[in-house]
């Protein structure tokens, strides 16, 4: 868009001219978010929509550490639930319990981390007996 608006013509039109040219070109095709609806605009006004937005993008937790712990927790235990192979349980209990034994050595900022280490053979029995047992 480097062309100058010719002069006798209306500013309104050039644009509209240069618009309906890229449009042709397919300019806006590629565009990210084409094809997409518009994000909701009823929500009240948020000063720092673009703070969160880059967060969300990055994938940083905005919890205090210990209820991250927490939230990680109760995801390992519905992992668990989907898992596979018995190795796989064990893998994804150990990877948790190393985490929450090293925040009880050192606890975290924030509240209280109120979590004990998984009983991984009573996991295991557990999701043993999940497998076999006859869906309800």
């Amino acid at each position: 868009m480097t062309e100058r608006k010719p002069p006798g013509v209306s500013f309104e039109s050039f644009v509209e001219k240069q618009i309906r040219e890229a449009e042709e070109r397919g300019d806006f095709r590629n565009l990210p978010g084409f094809g997409k609806p518009l994000p909701d605009d009823t929500a009240p006004y948020d000063d720092l929509w673009w703070v969160r937005g880059k967060l969300h993008r990055e994938g940083v937790s905005v919890l205090p550490p210990a209820l991250a712990l927490r939230k990680e927790a109760e995801d390992a235990v519905e992992a668990v639930a989907h898992a596979r192979t018995e190795a796989r349980v064990r893998e994804i209990l150990a990877e948790v319990n190393e985490k929450i034994a090293a925040a009880l050595r050192r606890p975290p900022p924030g509240p209280p981390l109120r979590l004990a280490p998984f009983d991984v053979e009573a996991r295991v029995r557990a999701w043993r007996a999940a497998r076999t047992s006859p869906p309800a």
